[in-house]
């Protein structure tokens, strides 16, 4: 017999263990060869596990089990004969027919000892408090003539006495009505590992956030002006995101150790800009990488956001594509966030947050106009980065998207948004 070890494979460099997130075959099923068996949580991603081989599959792990890199998770049958299309149902036909005969009996035995829960609670005095939820009234100071029981004959339980609520100024007891229950759920891998990286932050940096306005009205325009013709040219449509990537890819130019980290007592400066777009999918908040975004066009910064974003809603995102970055952009205005403190990516030393847009009324040229304007957040570490680069950074974002077409496009809005 011919078996196969399936081990798992590793999903990219300092990766060690994965969780089996979730079996997508059962043990004893047929599968094909390259068919998705399992999905596995690395503390980077959720990948896709495919059989490298057809046959009847064996599992070796559970859901929720956390495997090393290399261990064996399943077995394949390559031997076994796959299963014709009839099989499987008249395999399940007798179970159905002998399941009612197996609990007639049960139905018939069930009322012999209905009596004795009865006799049991005859202990307890009409209304009266059991030990325990005495106990808890003591406790609270708490009369049991104030509390209305909902055990037989009016007994006050346990659960009464923990839910009853100190009368407030001479009032009634208050007590809960409606479901009270709660569900426990183990993190993945993947919420862990980041819930760690986020406390690291917090604890390793000494983060702070500066914060201004822009105005979006120019953004609007162009938008307006040249979505179709830009959609039929190049396929994507114009959004938000490629203003501010080219926004920020000149900011960090001009003010380099922005784009730059620590590395023990020393700085690493990058003469590139890796953007790491934050993008919300089913697993949670994922940052794939905009390789060289400085040198990406409108359009190539729309294709490249798009096809990243399908790519973690589906699940296919891969750990390299995630791997790196030197400065990290988040948009919590998709949400509907006004302001907030975006938290630091690390190993990176800033992150710009964007938010929703609101007609406020603003002063221009001494009048009052209204205008579409969005708070801007950055929040960068102050081990490298001084007060001075934060706010001169920021500003110059913030000029960039008050004035896209002098400032990014060289006073040329159809050059450069390449139609």
């Amino acid at each position: 017999m011919s078996v196969l070890e399936m081990k798992v494979p590793s999903p990219g460099e300092s990766i060690t263990e994965v969780e089996i997130a979730t079996w997508l075959v059962k043990d004893g099923d047929y599968v094909e060869k390259d068919q998705p068996i399992a999905e596995v949580d690395s503390d980077k991603a959720t990948l896709e596990l495919p059989a490298e081989q057809s046959g009847v599959i064996t599992l070796k792990a559970e859901e929720g089990d956390v495997v090393q890199v290399g261990q064996v998770v399943c077995l394949i049958d390559m031997d076994a004969a796959k299963p014709s299309g009839s099989s499987a149902p008249a395999a399940e036909a007798p179970k159905q027919e002998e399941a009612p005969k197996a609990a007639e009996p049960a139905k018939q035995e069930a009322p012999k000892p209905a009596a004795q829960p009865a006799a049991a609670t005859q202990t307890y005095a009409t209304g009266a408090p059991s030990p325990a939820a005495k106990k808890i009234l003591d406790e609270k100071g708490i009369d049991a003539g104030q509390v209305s029981g909902s055990g037989r004959d009016g007994r006050i339980t346990k659960s009464d006495a923990e839910l009853a609520a100190v009368p407030a100024l001479g009032g009634n007891p208050v007590t809960a009505t409606g479901s009270r229950s709660t569900t426990t759920t183990k993190l993945s891998v993947l919420r862990r590992k980041i819930a760690q990286r986020l406390v690291s932050v917090k604890n390793e940096t000494a983060m702070l956030t500066t914060f201004n306005e822009v105005d979006m009205s120019e953004i609007f325009r162009l938008r307006k002006q040249y979505k179709e013709e830009f959609a039929q040219k190049h396929g994507v449509g114009l959004g938000f995101m490629s203003f501010f990537t080219k926004a920020v890819t000149r900011a960090l130019q001009m003010y380099p150790d922005v784009n730059a980290s620590i590395d023990g007592d020393f700085k690493v400066n990058y003469d590139f800009c890796d953007i790491s777009i934050a993008v919300s999918g089913p697993k949670g908040l994922m940052v794939p990488v905009l390789r060289n975004a400085e040198n990406m066009s409108f359009a190539s910064v729309e294709a490249n956001i798009k096809d990243l974003a399908i790519k973690v809603r589906d699940g296919k995102i891969t750990v390299d594509e995630m791997t790196g970055g030197t400065f990290t952009i988040t948009n919590g205005g998709t949400f509907g966030s006004m302001m907030s403190t975006p938290i630091i990516n690390p190993p990176q030393s800033a992150i710009l947050g964007m938010h929703n847009i609101i007609q406020r009324p603003v002063a221009v040229d001494g009048q009052v106009v209204i205008r579409p304007m969005m708070y801007v957040a950055m929040s960068y570490d102050h081990r490298i980065i001084d007060g001075k680069e934060s706010v001169g950074f920021l500003v110059a974002v913030k000029e960039a998207i008050d004035n896209p077409v002098g400032i990014l496009m060289n006073g040329d809005e159809r050059k450069g948004l390449g139609l």
